[in-house]
Parts: structure tokens; sequence; C-alpha cells
């Protein structure tokens, strides 16, 4: 038969802990999650499209609130510096002001009233005052939320200007006399 105190200083070696070296453990608290570059984008982006127009992307907005949006256009030499709206705006979209920048591009400030949830692009067509033959399309792109669904953080250039309200009857105060 085996000594009980044999068998008990058996188990004991093995119930021993689990030890790291000193380099894994260093690895381990230098070790963090990184995202990429692009996901922190905090900035209203505008991108040329094959056919000639901007798609300008101005993030997150939430749903019956109005927008400010101001965006720089690069140059486009057919257009010059003097452009005007084409004569059929959208009717969510309006162009607050267009101005010639620095570089040659066009700085353009927009209002916006979101009016539908979802992925929305409102169209605007700039053209050149000198031949109204000449212009460009920009497609402005927002993902609208519903409005009990948080609040967007806004991209820079992007700011929100109000909200409509909307009168819901079982919201109201108002109990009718019977």
């Amino acid at each position: 038969m085996a000594d009980a105190s044999a068998v008990k200083k058996k188990n004991s070696a093995k119930a021993g802990g689990v030890r790291f070296a000193q380099e894994a453990l260093a690895d381990r608290a230098s070790s963090h999650v990184h995202f990429d570059d692009k996901l922190h984008d905090s900035v209203i982006t505008v991108a040329a499209e094959d056919d000639g127009s901007f798609l300008v992307k101005v993030g997150f907005l939430k749903l019956q609130h109005r927008y400010e949006m101001a965006f720089t256009l690069p140059e486009v030499p057919s257009l010059g510096k003097n452009v005007c709206l084409a004569p059929v705006p959208s009717p969510h979209l309006r162009v607050v002001d267009i101005s010639p920048t620095p570089e040659g591009g066009l700085r353009l400030t927009c209002e916006y009233l979101a009016q539908h949830a979802g992925v929305l692009c409102e169209r605007i067509r700039l053209l050149s005052e000198l031949d109204d033959e000449i212009g460009v399309t920009v497609k402005v792109h927002a993902r609208v939320m519903e409005r009990d669904h948080g609040t967007p953080m806004l991209l820079e250039g992007v700011r929100c200007i109000g909200a409509e309200l909307e009168y819901d009857s079982e919201q109201s105060d108002w109990q009718g006399f019977d």
C-alpha cells in the first residue's frame, strides 16, 4: 500500500499555477485593438465619380431635423468660377451659398431637411454661367436615422440647425370632452 503522505505530495506538485515568461507578459500588456484610420473619418467626404459627377457623403442624420452642410468641391475647369444652380433643385436640399475657393474649387453651403429614414441621395446640378450646356452633378448621400434611434455624431461640416416638429395625436396631452 502506498504511503498517504507520498500521494498527497505527488498531487500538490501538479496543482501549481500557470507561469508565463516575462516576454509574453510584456507583449500581452502592450497589445491593443487597432482600427483602420478610414473608420475614424470625421469630415464630409467628396469624391469624383467616373461620370464626372461628385459624391458627397455627409454621414448620419436624424429624421425630421434640419441641417447645414458645408463642403468644398475640387476645381472643375470647364465650369469656371461663376456657377449657378440648375432650375430644378431638390425639395429637401437647398443651396444657401456657392463661392469660389482660392485653390480653384467651389465651397457650397446647403440646408437639408431629413424627411425619410434610410440611405438617401439628393442631387443638385451646378451650371456654368458662361455656357449652360456645361455643368456638374453633385450627389449628396445621407443615412437618416429614425427619431427614436439615438443622436448621431455629426461630421465636421455638418451642424443641426433645428428640428421639425411632427404632430402625433397619441402624444397629445389634450383629452377630448365626452
